[in-house]
């Protein structure tokens, strides 16, 4: 017999699973795929760390969260810094002030709130 059943081997079940299995409790962990991790399942294809299911960032400024998390797994350090492509010219994304005066040739948010506001 098992304490629980959990439905998913995705972030919140295996966790939950682990958590319950320290403390004691009998688990049976279910999951359609055929993998473990849920959507934050990764893959190593010819050396390449492939996110089967699309990107997929983790962070938080809570220090005991972080300090849980890399009792789990190990983490490596990124900064998450997409740009975009426009006209043949290099922009921030998302959108911000650098982005607007590079595009409209502005300097103030009133600048770009009124542009953003004409083109509505």
């Amino acid at each position: 017999m098992y304490d629980y059943l959990i439905v998913g081997a995705g972030l919140f079940g295996a966790v939950f699973a682990h958590e319950a299995t320290k403390r004691g409790k009998k688990c049976l962990v279910i999951e359609k795929r055929n993998h473990v991790a849920g959507n934050i399942y990764t893959e190593d294809i010819e050396g390449i760390c492939v996110h089967t299911y699309g990107p997929h960032i983790f962070h938080t400024k809570n220090k005991k969260v972080w300090e849980y998390v890399n009792n789990l797994v190990e983490f490596n350090h990124y900064v998450n810094c997409p740009v975009a492509f426009y006209k043949d010219e290099v922009y921030n994304m998302p959108f911000n002030m650098n982005t607007f005066s590079r595009l409209w040739g502005i300097k103030t948010p009133a600048e770009a709130k009124a542009i953003i506001q004409k083109q509505i």
